[in-house]
Order: structure tokens, then sequence, then C-alpha cells
């Protein structure tokens, strides 16, 4: 379950809002569930000696690799 207190609003592209309540399910269900993952990733980490900050580091490199393949092809 998201720990934020307040609802995130999904925008497209052209900064419209995505209102589509299904939409929105599946946007904060994967983010709840990236959320877990990490979390217990983080946990193992630590237990087993790993630096939290480094880890922090590799997952925040992790996202910053990810690529769009729904990019237009040039």
């Amino acid at each position: 379950m998201s720990t934020s207190s307040k609802p995130l609003i999904w925008l497209s592209p052209k900064g419209e809002v995505i209102s589509c309540v299904e939409k929105n399910k599946v946007l904060r269900e994967n983010l709840d569930e990236i959320r877990q993952i990490c979390q217990d990733a983080l946990e193992d980490a630590v237990l087993m000696g790993c630096d939290e900050k480094q880890f922090r580091s590799v997952l925040t490199e992790l996202l910053s690799e990810l690529k769009n393949p729904y990019l237009p092809q040039k």
C-alpha cells in the first residue's frame, strides 16, 4: 500500500490528466509492488552487511538506465 497521503495525479506527455480509473489503479498497484520489492531488497542488503547509501545509489542508477521501448524510431 502506498505511504503517500496524497494521491498521485498522472499526466500524459501533453500534460493532460490521466483520468481512467483502471489505468490509475494499475499504476498505483505497480508502484506499490515496486516499493515493496525495493524495500525487501534494501533490507536484505543491509542484513548482509551492505552500505545502505551505496545500495540506494545502485537503485537510483538502475532507474536512470530504464529504457522506453515506445519512443518513436528515428
